[in-house]
């Protein structure tokens, strides 16, 4: 279990979805959740995107503060946007159990 900065606890369920998945289906879907999430014509996560499509997962109350923070953790280009990889690589960083399986 992990806490958010808003006493939030969430529960990390990726562990139970590469035991479930294996490790390609966990990949396929992470890159579904990076395609719902990215900003269509330019195939990045934007703030805009990520504000806008963030909805979609029940994250409808992120502040400002907290997208533009979600995307500067995982922007390892500098481009105030998320590729795939980094996507994933966020993703990964935030579960670090999976490094168990």
């Amino acid at each position: 279990m992990a806490t958010l900065r808003r006493d939030v606890v969430f529960e990390d369920l990726f562990p139970s979805m590469v035991e479930k998945l294996g490790a390609e289906g966990f990949l396929k879907e992470l890159s579904n959740g990076f395609r719902m999430l990215m900003d269509e014509e330019r195939e990045v996560i934007t703030f805009e995107s990520l504000k806008k499509n963030s909805k979609l997962l029940g994250l409808k109350d992120m502040r400002d503060d907290e997208v533009t923070c979600m995307l500067r953790e995982g922007d390892l280009d500098g481009d105030s946007c998320l590729n795939e990889t980094e996507f994933c690589v966020l993703m990964f960083r935030l579960s670090p159990e999976l490094m168990d399986i």
